[in-house]
C-alpha cells in the first residue's frame, strides 16, 4: 500500500510527479506556499480511505492526477474511470468532510467536437470516447458533492518542461526526420503547464477568500490553431525551419479512440474570480520558448 504523504502544508497536490504536477510544486514555491506533494506512488485515488487520510490538514487540494492514455483508456474504460470518475470522487468526499476546497483538472474532450464556435463553461457534455467518459463522471462527482467548494478547471492540448507532449515529440522527432507530417484538420488552443499552474494557484486564492465562485472554468489559451500550426510555431521559434512541417488528415493518423475535432473552449467565467482569460496561445509559446523549453534536442 502506497505511504501517506509526509504533511508539511496548507495546500496538497496530488498527481505532484506529473507535468503539471511538477510546475504546480515551482509555482507553490515560488510564492513561498507550503505544499503536500503527492505522487502516483505516494497516493492511489482509488483507495478512499487513503485519500481521506492525505487530505485531511489541507484547506486546498488541487487534483493533477489522471490516467491520461487515451486510448489505452478506450480498451479498458473501467481502469480510467476508476482513477479518473471514481477517484476524484474519493477526494471529492474527503474534502466534503474536511470543509476544504477542491480544484480538479479535467478535459475539453468531455465535448464531442462538433462546435464551430468556443464551447463555454455550460455547454451541454457529450463524450465521444472512453477518456472523456470518465473525466466527465469525476465532474459530475465534484458538482454533487462540493456544489459550494468544488472547482473543474478544463484545459486542452497542454506542453510543458517535464513529461511527454505534443511540443517535445515534435522536437525530439525533427533530429531523426528531414519532414514531418502533421494533422491540420483539428483546432484546438495548446496551453503551457506552467500557466495553468499559475492559473490554478490564482483561482484558489480566490477561493479561499470567497471571491470566485465554484464550478466549472476553462483555462486555456486564447485564441486557436491546428496541430500543424502548432508544430510550426514550435519549430520556429525553437530555430528549426518550420517548412519542414507538412499539412495532412487525422485520416493518416487512425487511433483507437476518437478525438474531438474542434477544442477550442470559451473563457467568459473567469471575470467572476476577478481574473483576466490566459493569453493567446502564440504569446504563451513565445513565453515558453524564452523559458528554454524550446530548445532542440543537442
Amino acid at each position: 500500500m502506497p505511504s501517506r504523504p509526509r504533511m508539511c502544508g496548507q495546500w496538497l497536490v496530488t498527481g505532484a510527479g506529473g507535468m503539471l504536477g511538477h510546475d504546480l510544486r515551482a509555482v507553490l514555491a515560488e510564492r513561498d506556499r507550503p505544499v503536500t506533494a503527492a505522487t502516483r506512488a505516494d497516493l492511489d485515488l482509488t483507495d478512499a480511505v487513503a485519500v481521506r487520510a492525505a487530505v485531511a490538514g489541507h484547506p486546498v487540494v488541487i487534483n493533477a492526477a489522471a490516467w491520461t492514455d487515451v486510448d489505452r483508456a478506450e480498451a479498458d474504460e473501467a481502469a480510467a474511470t476508476a482513477v479518473n470518475g471514481d477517484g476524484v470522487a474519493n477526494l471529492a468526499r474527503a474534502c466534503a468532510e474536511t470543509g476544504a476546497r477542491l480544484l480538479t483538472v479535467s478535459t475539453d474532450y468531455v465535448f464531442p467536437g462538433d462546435a464551430t464556435g468556443p464551447y463555454p463553461e455550460d455547454a451541454p457534455t457529450a463524450p465521444v470516447n472512453a477518456y472523456g467518459r470518465s473525466k466527465l463522471a469525476g465532474e459530475q462527482a465534484v458538482a454533487r458533492l462540493l456544489p459550494d467548494t468544488g472547482y473543474v478547471v478544463r484545459t486542452a492540448w497542454l506542453y510543458g518542461r517535464h513529461g511527454r507532449n505534443f511540443v517535445s515529440t515534435m522536437l525530439r522527432l525533427a533530429d531523426t526526420h528531414p519532414e514531418l507530417d502533421v494533422v491540420d484538420d483539428q483546432v484546438g488552443q495548446p496551453t503551457w503547464s506552467y500557466a495553468l499552474a499559475e492559473r490554478l494557484v490564482e483561482l484558489a486564492d480566490a477561493a479561499l477568500v470567497g471571491r470566485a465562485p465554484a464550478g466549472v472554468y476553462h483555462a486555456t489559451a486564447s485564441g486557436q490553431t491546428t496541430w500543424y500550426g502548432l508544430a510550426r510555431a514550435a519549430f520556429a521559434l525553437g530555430g528549426l525551419d518550420p517548412d519542414r512541417i507538412r499539412p495532412t488528415t487525422s485520416e493518416k493518423f487512425l487511433r483507437p479512440a476518437a478525438r474531438p475535432g474542434y477544442s477550442v473552449l470559451g473563457h467568459e467565467r473567469w471575470t467572476l474570480a476577478g481574473l483576466d482569460p490566459l493569453p493567446d496561445w502564440h504569446v504563451m509559446l513565445t513565453t515558453a520558448a524564452r523559458s528554454g523549453i524550446l530548445a532542440p534536442t543537442p
